[in-house]
């Protein structure tokens, strides 16, 4: 099966831009849509707006004569292969919430011409493309495996990773029928190094699920562990530096104030609200959750067990936190576990402010809106208390050894500590 010439990219963030830059490589012919005019305007002017993303990639994108972005829906008809990259969040009852994929395919399916191929990015449930996308190109009058191919490639992209791009991370593909899986192996090749084709679009979806459940389990028994350490006066850093030195058996996997980003706090529990409708009950990593949820708390009440020795309380308080993105030396802020930080310590009655060269202004979130405009505040040893929640290189760098207040550092960073240093 011939490769698509003309590639529509549904979806322009942290997943969708590196995918539209990688096929605008490959010479397709690339039409980016997003619901939100500021991402197509940047990118028909040639800018950037995700940092670790520099903005000259975009203008040779442009000047190739192979990109154009709009919100105009009606060109998807323009398009020999459609790939969705739409988030997936949670609801306020941790139940999946398939609302941007629904909507984006009632937006996309009119508009199909038959031999298209579609293709679903975003994480989801084993059978999310069955029960959702292959209704709605059927009720369209398209029949999968003949007059469009319906397909499910999930998306592993690891913002800011400098190793591994959307193009050299292999390309796991499965289809809705082998004629399904055939075209999605010709789209995907034309861009990626390496695929790896499994035998249908539920074997993909839980494939994905599984690389974050693997990660989500292992950071919540390391959470787990931190606090056990802890409470034994322990460095559980220490620990894991010295059980990493085994060449067999053994994977490291760091503590943290919480878990960030938009896919090992959610994904995992796609699958245990699929799972109940089989009546199984997915212990083990509901249990991962609860622990990894429970973090930022953990870590609010070291800081107050901190303040408390200082003689201060934690009701006005002013403490900085240092990092908002949820990862280290991107702008990604996506459930970042700062946000809970900051309202669990507002909450108490602390002041709190944050720190981000990466994030000057707190965009507006679905969780925490309430924080939006705030801007990033300098470095400086005029609060009660210094939080570090995000790995950036700035702080693993900063001279802190001059500051008179206490810094409690969630992620082991700090190079030249405080005389009151206290890891978390």
């Amino acid at each position: 099966m011939p490769p698509p010439k003309t590639i529509a990219i549904v979806g322009l963030g942290y997943v969708g831009l590196p995918l539209v830059l990688a096929y605008v490589r490959a010479g397709c012919c690339v039409i980016g849509f997003d619901i939100d005019a500021l991402k197509t305007t940047c990118l028909l002017c040639g800018e950037s707006y995700i940092k670790h993303i520099p903005a000259d990639q975009i203008a040779a994108a442009l000047a190739s004569g192979n990109l154009d972005a709009t919100t105009d829906f009606t060109r998807i008809a323009e398009a020999d292969a459609v790939i969705l990259c739409v988030p997936t969040p949670l609801d306020p009852h941790f139940e999946p919430d398939l609302s941007y994929v629904r909507d984006t395919l009632d937006a996309v399916v009119p508009h199909l011409k038959p031999g298209t191929t579609i293709s679903l990015e975003s994480t989801t449930y084993p059978g999310t493309t069955e029960e959702e996308v292959v209704p709605r190109v059927v009720a369209r009058g398209l029949l999968p495996g003949s007059s469009v191919f319906v397909v499910y490639s999930p998306e592993r992209e690891d913002p800011g990773n400098p190793k591994f791009a959307a193009t050299n991370i292999p390309k796991v593909v499965g289809g809705q029928t082998p004629a399904c899986l055939q075209a999605g192996i010709a789209l995907y090749q034309s861009a990626f190094d390496t695929i790896v084709p499994v035998s249908s679009c539920k074997v993909a979806e839980l494939t994905k699920l599984l690389e974050n459940i693997y990660r989500s389990v292992n950071i919540g028994l390391v959470n787990e562990l931190k606090i056990v350490a802890d409470a034994m006066g322990i460095d559980i850093w220490e620990v894991i530096r010295a059980a990493s030195t085994k060449p067999f058996g053994f994977t490291p996997f760091y503590p943290g104030p919480g878990l960030g980003g938009h896919c090992i706090p959610i994904d995992p529990f796609y699958l245990t609200w699929k799972a109940r409708e089989f009546g199984v009950n997915t212990r083990f990593i509901e249990l991962a959750g609860q622990i990894n949820r429970s973090m930022p708390e953990y870590v609010v009440q070291k800081v107050a067990d901190i303040l408390n020795h200082e003689k201060k309380p934690i009701n006005g308080s002013k403490i900085l936190i240092l990092g908002l993105a949820y990862k280290p030396n991107v702008d990604d802020d996506r459930e970042s576990p700062s946000y809970a930080l900051m309202k669990k310590l507002e909450d108490r009655g602390a002041i709190v402010s944050y720190n981000d060269p990466f994030v000057p202004v707190i965009p507006k979130t679905r969780e925490h809106s309430e924080f939006a405009g705030r801007q990033s505040a300098e470095i400086s040893d005029a609060y009660d208390c210094l939080l570090l929640a995000t790995h950036h290189l700035l702080y693993a760098a900063f001279d802190f050894s001059e500051f008179a207040c206490p810094l409690v550092d969630t992620r082991n960073c700090v190079t030249r500590p405080p005389a009151r240093y206290f890891k978390a």
